[in-house]
């Protein structure tokens, strides 16, 4: 990562996003800052996938504007995306190969020394053993620590992840967690969606509920998680 792409922050500013007549989100205002791990909170459809794509670049707003630092996306241009790790539903996986071609790949496509990173990325998914075994058949839970790590090589400085807990087992999770709190004390901005409210209260250090495309609250995140959900959003 450059130092000319580098922020310490990311600015949501009245940010609505329309499919047709269709309102995935309306004037969300939320400012996320490095060393934090934000938890967006919400029921399926409130919005949250919609608002993670729109900071990876890849859904732009209908109105408002996200900014990286001071600087927009177009000032940044497609470096900015050097600087972006997502982990969305699609895991971005080719069947087909190991799992040490998956990530020689995408070391590839960023300039990255594969012999380097592939290695240790393998290890921190708990993947070594299954390094040169086909994707076509991991677990759920296998790809999601590969997709994870996939998602890492590079280094992010914004971190975004739908649901990363998704197959995820008892010690899997420990470990996926551990990996996010290290990433934030490295200086990322990290976002988590996720519905399970025992995990965000657990790993995030703020929350954010979000309803029907409307950010309801946003709050440090401290015990009592499910009684302030319940009353911000609904049932849980």
């Amino acid at each position: 990562m450059t130092a000319s792409v580098d922020f310490d922050s990311v600015q949501i500013l009245d940010v609505s996003r329309h499919f047709g007549r269709r309102r995935a989100l309306s004037r969300i205002s939320l400012t996320a800052r490095a060393g934090e791990i934000v938890g967006l909170l919400g029921p399926n459809g409130a919005g949250k996938s919609t608002l993670l794509s729109i900071l990876a670049t890849l859904t732009t707003p209908s109105t408002g504007e996200v900014r990286y630092g001071d600087r927009r996306p177009r000032d940044l241009g497609a470096s900015l995306r050097t600087c972006i790790g997502l982990l969305a539903h699609e895991l971005f996986l080719y069947p087909e190969l190991s799992a040490r071609q998956n990530l020689a790949f995408f070391a590839d496509l960023y300039g990255i020394d594969a012999g380097a990173a592939v290695p240790a990325a393998l290890d921190r998914a708990g993947l070594g053993t299954r390094a040169d075994d086909a994707v076509s058949e991991f677990s759920r839970g296998m790809r999601q620590r590969l997709a994870l790590e996939r998602a890492l090589l590079h280094r992010p400085r914004l971190v975004l992840l739908d649901e990363p807990f998704t197959g995820l087992d008892d010690e899997a999770v420990h470990l996926v967690s551990a990996r996010l709190r290290q990433l934030a004390a490295d200086g990322a901005i990290v976002m988590v969606a996720t519905h399970d409210l025992e995990l965000a209260e657990g790993l995030a250090t703020r929350v954010a509920f979000v309803r029907d495309g409307r950010l309801i609250a946003d709050e440090p995140a401290t015990p009592g998680l499910r009684a302030r959900y319940r009353r911000a959003v609904g049932s849980a």
